[in-house]
């Protein structure tokens, strides 16, 4: 009887393991799935929020270009019929063209045109609104801008172009004076879109029209002017080139990179640093223009798969808690009416067997087995699981440290690498070789740096030799040229004593360098008045080199632990360049002190020497 009530037992606890691991694979399977269903559905809702709103801001701003665009354009019509306009055209007259120019000059500073000049019949302006100014047009060739032809043959044209005496971009306005078969000459308005770009430009989101060859003409990212969405055919481009619309630009490609979705698109932007945006279009009305505006989708798009799926897991985890009531009734139930057959063959067995004290006692001893056993296995899978956590935190350290170290010669490598496919396309090779050997210099750094890591994971260090500092100093500035570009200039360093070596590694103190630079640079990313300033002072043994930022200094819970891994004031930061560079300068007999307050930090190194 003892045997069946245990086989009994043995098979209900069984059959509630199996219920409870089906329950739990179905729980996991439908959580899974539910919230891949709400992450797609929480993203789509989001991004066609995103494009609603992006339409009617682009609406918005559609419309304010159109009417910047309409103001002027009835000022060329006005002048073509004008007298005076006729009479300095028919008469050679020089005071009469003079009086041309005056009036053009006070047309223009009670318009919102950049500047307004009459071309006669053979394509040379006579009179111009800038006429007092060095770069006056009057004199001037311009039979070879599509303005002046067209106009001359279609009576009024409109052409974005860049200025070949100013060198500003504009839209330009032009329309015939007198008749198709006897025409005197062309009155042109230039308009120029600086205040549409700035009030763009505050909106603190890209806006940009293109023509219709994809190219940049107004745009609130100065940098990305005349560069095109679209790669240009060959044929195109040799006719722009030709026409000199765009002057020398090099129209290149906007620095996009396509998403998977169609409206997405990752774009860098001049400051550094890449994000995703949703790219909304819209035609520009009366021109051949479309005007493109790009909304950062990227929190966005998490926010809305943040908020669906957790709204899923509220739901999933109200329904498993309902389930798994029920269940367990289920079992309870199932298992109180275990126990009661489990006690009626227990009094049949006490009746029929005189042993029970026996079974009993045999009872208890195998449950206290089976406790020291569960015990001794839990124990054991205890152990394992902390061996296995401290392989996972070393090899983190190491990983972390490695991918602190070559971040800042991958990025020049990136840089190098990108501006020889830039040379390779125009054919020149001596650039491109020049670059791949910087390329293959910086692989060997990397692979110095792995090294070394290895090296200080042994407790050992690369040999100390004489180091020219001046070396070190330019080797850093070059690594960190393409992280901070348009900003290096920041990066105040004074004259250094001729010949002035130290005992170290140049790799080794390059990395020093370049973890100090990058902080101080960083500090005083946000202020426009900030500056990093890099002296050397020399003693009789050691050489200092100061380091010194005005930015906002160091706060007290950072300071006190500053040299301690993974301790940063940085969100993206890893805590761990100080440290490496803290144990790169100990290697070789130095020390690195801190001086902080209000008004900025100064990190200074001690270095030995060379034949000290």
């Amino acid at each position: 009887m003892d045997v069946t009530a245990n086989r009994t037992a043995a098979d209900l606890s069984r059959s509630t393991r199996r219920q409870w691991l089906v329950f739990t694979v179905l729980l996991l399977a439908l959580s899974l799935g539910a919230l891949h269903a709400a992450g797609v559905y929480g993203r789509s809702s989001a991004l066609s929020m995103l494009e609603e709103q992006g339409k009617t801001e682009a609406n918005l701003k559609v419309a304010l270009l159109r009417a910047v665009l309409e103001r002027p354009r009835a000022l060329p019509f006005l002048l073509s019929r004008d007298r005076d306009v006729t009479d300095a055209l028919t008469d050679n007259a020089q005071a009469k063209r003079r009086f041309l120019d005056r009036k053009l000059e006070e047309l223009v500073a009670g318009t919102s045109a950049a500047v307004i000049y009459v071309i006669d019949a053979s394509g040379i302006a006579i009179s111009a609104s800038n006429w007092r100014e060095p770069t006056s047009f009057v004199g001037n060739d311009y039979t070879f801008r599509a303005y002046f032809s067209r106009a001359m043959q279609q009576g009024t044209a409109e052409h974005f172009a860049l200025g070949s005496v100013s060198k500003r971009p504009g839209l330009y306005i032009s329309h015939r004076i007198g008749p198709v078969d006897a025409p005197l000459g062309v009155v042109v308005v230039k308009m120029e879109f600086d205040q549409l770009e700035k009030d763009w430009r505050e909106t603190q989101r890209p806006s940009y029209v293109v023509d219709a060859h994809h190219i940049v003409l107004i745009t609130s990212i100065p940098s990305w002017r005349f560069m095109s969405t679209e790669p240009l055919p060959a044929e195109s481009l040799a006719a722009i080139r030709e026409s000199l619309q765009f002057g020398a630009a090099p129209l290149l490609p906007l620095p996009f990179e396509r998403q998977a979705e169609g409206n997405l698109v990752r774009a860098l932007l001049p400051g550094g640093g890449a994000e995703t945006y949703l790219r909304i279009t819209a035609p520009v009305a009366s021109t051949p223009w479309q005007f493109e505006y790009l909304v950062p989708a990227g929190r966005a798009v998490a926010a809305g798969m943040r908020e669906a799926r957790l709204l899923t897991l509220l739901l999933l985890g109200a329904g498993a808690f309902l389930a798994a009531l029920w269940l367990r009734r289920r079992q309870v139930a199932r298992a109180n009416a275990a126990r009661e057959q489990a006690a009626r063959e227990e009094l049949e067995r006490r009746v029929i067997e005189r042993t029970s004290d026996l079974s009993r006692a045999r009872d208890h001893l195998e449950a206290e087995i089976a406790d020291h056993r569960m015990t001794e296995t839990k124990l054991q899978a205890t152990q394992q699981d902390l061996v296995q956590a401290n392989r996972l935190a070393i090899l983190g350290q190491v990983a972390a440290g490695v991918a602190h170290e070559i971040n800042q010669p991958l990025a020049t490598i990136r840089a190098y690498a990108d501006n020889a496919k830039v040379f390779l396309g125009r054919g020149r090779s001596e650039p491109v070789l020049e670059n791949l050997d910087h390329i293959a210099g910086l692989t060997e750094r990397i692979a110095t740096i792995t090294e070394d890591l290895k090296a200080l994971a042994r407790k050992g260090r690369t040999a100390e030799e004489p180091v020219a500092l001046r070396d070190v100093i330019d080797g850093a500035v070059l690594l960190l040229r393409s992280r901070f570009t348009g900003r290096l200039e920041r990066l105040r360093i004074a004259p250094l004593p001729a010949n002035l070596t130290v005992r170290g590694n140049r790799l080794r103190l390059e990395q020093v360098l370049i973890n100090l630079f990058q902080n101080a640079l960083e500090a005083v990313e946000a202020q426009d008045d900030g500056r990093v300033d890099v002296t050397v002072a020399v003693s009789e043994r050691d050489i200092v080199l100061d380091v010194s930022d005005n930015g906002p200094g160091l706060p007290e819970a950072i300071l006190a632990q500053l040299f301690e891994p993974f301790n940063t004031s940085k969100e993206k930061g890893l805590g761990l360049g100080l440290v490496i560079a803290k144990d790169i300068v100990s290697d070789y007999g130095g020390r690195i002190e801190v001086e902080t307050n209000a008004s900025g930090a100064t990190f200074r190194v001690h270095l030995r020497k060379a034949g000290t």
